[in-house]
């Protein structure tokens, strides 16, 4: 919990298990975002609010028939210094909200299918003892809410969104991922089945659940009474899904590729992918250097590179070396006054320390390159690192055995 304070993504709150998302951090939250937002509108998805808060009736309605998360719930119950008349809860997730909604815009097939997601923040209150990203009483998140027609376009749908999630870790995070079916014990209340995609951190031997797909069925459609009329002009019962991902990710992302000098955050993934520093000598053209680190940020940022330049002469370069090395800035441009005589630069690469030069005219081609192989080198370490950890096992003895040696079993 320390280096993600040290290396500027969070700040402590004072009230525990909430925290601040620095700059640094909602970038990476902003690039989860467009990453699955440009995703879920190409299947049909819009994008809607909701209020965060549910009447107390309404909880109660879910709890009676699913016991669902009533023990997790915030509740507010004065305004001022008044009592309300009944408490209200704040979202701890929205079936309860959205689905009340459903009732009342579908009513025919032709309203069919429903997909909606909304972009928001949930609070679920249960734990005493909260983790920055992995355990926290506030987070952000997404929730997906559909409903169809027939059983087999909801599970179908319900396993694209399994892959969808997939992607976000393989693909913008480097972080392998486990896909699988929840056990019964552990299956969102109400649903026919919960899909998952589970990370495994190879540090401690944890599966941490990253992301999951609620196939429903029509558990919440009886409860809420989502009818519609068929072909037949049939009442007919909606079939349905929800699913969501978090800020979660992030944790998960940070717990898989530190290391010992802070934060490695994925190329793709992080708020700046590049960072170019001069490096001033007595004599040498600075003024220059650092006109023409700032003229390469620029162009990088033209090509749709997230990159700036730190010309500031405050700090020598080693402190800004090991600062943003800290931070887990993917690449760093080096510009010193052989590299500007030689109209090139230095780059290094975050995650290995691997060192590259380049032409400032092939500065953009080699970077967007270095972005794509730094990303495939963190995807299979982090692989090899976990498939290290997960072990076959025959008995309970063995069971006990690997889990002391902090592996995943199977």
């Amino acid at each position: 919990s320390q280096i993600v304070v040290q290396s500027g993504l969070i700040e402590y709150y004072d009230i525990s298990g909430c925290y601040i998302l620095r700059p640094p951090a909602y970038g990476i939250w902003e690039n989860i975002q467009q990453f699955i937002d440009a995703r879920i509108k190409r299947m049909g998805v819009e994008n809607a609010y909701f209020p965060c808060f549910v009447s107390q009736a309404t909880l109660k309605k879910e709890e009676d028939e699913l016991n669902g998360f009533t023990p997790e719930v915030a509740w507010v119950t004065k305004s001022g210094q008044t009592d309300l008349q009944e408490p209200i809860a704040l979202r701890p997730t929205s079936e309860t909200i959205i689905y009340p909604a459903f009732k009342n815009w579908i009513s025919g097939h032709r309203d069919l299918p429903m997909k909606v997601n909304q972009w928001c923040n949930v609070v679920r209150w249960e734990f005493s003892h909260p983790y920055p990203f992995i355990r926290t009483r506030e987070f952000l998140w997404q929730e997906g809410h559909t409903a169809f027609s027939n059983q087999p376009e909801a599970e179908k749908e319900c396993h694209e969104i399994m892959e969808l999630y997939a992607s976000v870790y393989e693909d913008l995070l480097a972080v392998p991922v486990i896909r699988g079916k929840k056990s019964k014990g552990e299956t969102f209340p109400g649903a026919y089945y919960s899909l998952t995609v589970e990370c495994i951190v190879p540090t401690n031997g944890r599966s941490i659940q990253a992301a999951t797909s609620h196939h429903l069925g029509q558990t919440f459609s009886k409860l809420f009474d989502i009818e519609f009329e068929d072909e037949s002009n049939k009442k007919q019962l909606a079939w349905q899904n929800s699913w969501g991902l978090s800020t979660r990710s992030i944790g998960v992302t940070v717990m898989t590729h530190g290391d010992n000098k802070g934060v490695v955050i994925p190329p793709r993934a992080a708020q700046k992918q590049v960072v170019i520093i001069t490096l001033h000598h007595k004599g040498s053209p600075n003024d220059e250097m650092d006109t023409k680190a700032v003229e390469l940020s620029q162009l990088l940022l033209d090509n749709g590179i997230r990159a700036f330049a730190d010309t500031n002469d405050m700090h020598k370069p080693g402190w800004k070396f090991s600062e943003y090395e800290m931070r887990g800035i993917p690449i760093r441009i080096e510009l010193g006054p052989r590299d500007y005589d030689g109209k090139k630069v230095v780059i290094v690469r975050r995650d290995n320390g691997a060192k590259t030069e380049s032409s400032w005219d092939n500065l953009v081609e080699t970077i967007k390159k270095t972005i794509d192989e730094m990303h495939n080198c963190m995807y299979q370490k982090a692989l090899a690192a976990r498939d290290a950890h997960v072990v076959k096992i025959n008995s309970w003895n063995e069971f006990l055995d690997q889990l002391d040696n902090r592996n995943a079993c199977l």
